[in-house]
């Protein structure tokens, strides 16, 4: 039976970009949910000429994860099968979309796009530090949480509502995919990589304020790694 899904795109000052990723997201998927993320650049003028999207607006900025969790609570909500979200930059190629929707059935809870899988043609070389933060973190959820990662931050990715369901996430910031891995493996839900080609438009792109430090924002991600175990070890 065929999946009942939507794909989601959490969007702050994507002016650049948001037509022509909408345009090739609408190809692959019926339903498409945009959350503005208090955009201050044209994005959600831009948005407004659309009527073939839904769009949900916050009136601030709030960060990268509450977008996704209004993403999820609206997937929820509305009783999808599965929600795919996928980034608004032009790094994610939408054509993929029916590949993760197909492999997030019969069981699977999670499919996460993995840069470092196999490679493709297309592939570009990342910004040494952010593939370094990456390889840190993904080899330190592997070991902490038996969960085999080899991409703990891609922004492509598929899940059941079901899955969905059983976490209760609370990070707002670039950090909450770590507090989603965690309450992952705590719940045992299925969790299976899919590659996608690593692709980098813009290596200057700004995490925003302290962030854009490479030392700070690995100690944000442990702080917000060791936070999320032990608030599931405290109520285990």
């Amino acid at each position: 039976m065929a999946q009942h899904y939507l794909t989601a795109l959490p969007v702050f000052n994507e002016s650049k970009y948001v037509d022509e990723v909408l345009d090739l997201v609408k190809q692959y998927s019926e339903h498409v949910l945009v959350v503005d993320d208090g955009s201050t650049d044209g994005t959600t003028e831009i948005l407004a000429q659309r009527d073939d999207v839904i769009v949900i607006q916050h009136a601030q900025n709030s960060g990268y994860g509450a977008a996704l969790k209004t993403a999820f609570d609206y997937a929820i909500d509305q009783q999808y099968d599965s929600v795919v979200t996928i980034d608004c930059d032009g790094q994610h190629e939408p054509q993929r979309i029916p590949e993760f929707v197909d492999a997030c059935c019969n069981g699977v809870d999670i499919v996460s796009g993995s840069r470092y899988l196999k490679q493709f043609h297309e592939d570009t070389a990342p910004p040494e530090q952010r593939r370094k933060i990456n390889q840190i973190v993904s080899a330190e959820i592997s070991r902490r949480l038996g969960i085999e990662l080899t991409d703990a931050f891609c922004g492509f990715k598929a899940y059941s509502t079901t899955g969905l369901q059983k976490l209760n996430l609370t990070e707002n910031g670039y950090a909450m995919p770590l507090e989603l891995w965690v309450q992952a493996a705590q719940h045992d839900l299925n969790i299976i990589e899919w590659p996608v080609p690593l692709i980098y438009l813009d290596e200057d792109r700004s995490f925003g304020g302290v962030l854009d430090d490479a030392t700070t924002r690995l100690e944000y991600y442990h702080l917000v790694l060791d936070r999320s175990i032990a608030k599931t070890e405290q109520f285990a």
